[in-house]
């Protein structure tokens, strides 16, 4: 899938889609992987992780990320000692993930979310890399809060319409999700837009992932991860830390300070009409 090309408004336009990624941003699986991570790296006189290293692992595919952190932590141990150990601590300890701060609310309120313009539902689905066996773990549950996604809606990231290295900070997820969710719309309905969709991530390569697919995004850090960032906020809103250069090329897409993205410190803040979304019943708001 290639980038969308971006269309300039003058205020980014009223959304009709929300996007979701999950790790970081709805439940608190990201604390479960640096507790492993850092448990392994104990064993073998290391650590702990620093946030400039979790950064570049956080939103890629589990593979991608492997190789980051193994070149980074050279463990006296092979990729699959360090695989099985990783797996058991993820097996005790992913079942026991919580929603993170206002996620609740926010699936709450888009029970009743409406477009601004035709009134219509907002549509929603999930791009996690996640693959379906972790998927599962972190997940299970807690099935009456991922109840809100259709099936169909969820797109992992052992998806097998990704193609190969094709994960974030590359837009493809995005754009399968945007196309799950057309082909849920009745006939009625006009497809929904790169432009229209909202995204939500935690992690640095999943803005600019969002932001390559064309679309709006809240980037909601956290608080180690903010701090890493400082001073540089509007580089990371714009998908411009080059996270994806290399693969991608540069992201054309945007430019730094254009209004498309936005930052906060949990969902709690959360301003759905700062996005042009209306509500079926304003006490809902």
């Amino acid at each position: 899938m290639k980038n969308q090309i971006l269309t300039v408004y003058p205020s980014p336009p009223p959304i009709r889609a929300c996007i979701f990624d999950m790790d970081g941003l709805l439940i608190d699986s990201e604390d479960k992987y640096t507790r492993g991570t850092n448990e392994i790296l104990a064993k073998y006189g290391k650590g702990p992780i620093p946030w400039d290293v979790k950064a570049k692992l956080q939103g890629r595919p589990g593979t991608a990320a492997m190789d980051i952190f193994l070149k980074w932590a050279q463990l006296p141990i092979t990729a699959e000692e360090y695989t099985a150990e990783q797996n058991d601590l993820h097996t005790k300890y992913f079942p026991t993930t919580a929603p993170l701060a206002g996620v609740e609310t926010l699936f709450q309120q888009l029970s009743v979310a409406r477009t601004a313009q035709e009134g219509h539902p907002v549509a929603i689905a999930l791009a996690t890399s996640s693959h379906l066996p972790k998927f599962r773990l972190k997940t299970s549950h807690l099935e009456p809060l991922f109840s809100i996604f259709p099936p169909e809606q969820r797109i992992l990231g052992d998806d097998p319409r990704i193609p190969s290295g094709r994960g974030k900070p590359a837009p493809d997820i995005y754009l399968l999700a945007l196309s799950a969710i057309n082909d849920s719309l009745h006939a009625s309905i006009p497809p929904i837009q790169p432009h229209e969709c909202l995204v939500f991530e935690d992690a640095v390569p999943g803005v600019e992932a969002g932001r390559r697919a064309g679309m709006q995004v809240v980037w909601v850090p956290a608080s180690g991860l903010a701090e890493l960032y400082q001073g540089r906020e509007h580089e990371v809103l714009a998908g411009k830390t080059g996270e994806g250069d290399d693969l991608l090329g540069p992201n054309e897409l945007g430019s730094v300070g254009d209004g498309w993205a936005a930052q906060m410190n949990s969902l709690e803040e959360f301003d759905w009409a700062r996005w042009g979304v209306e509500f079926a019943n304003r006490e809902n708001k």
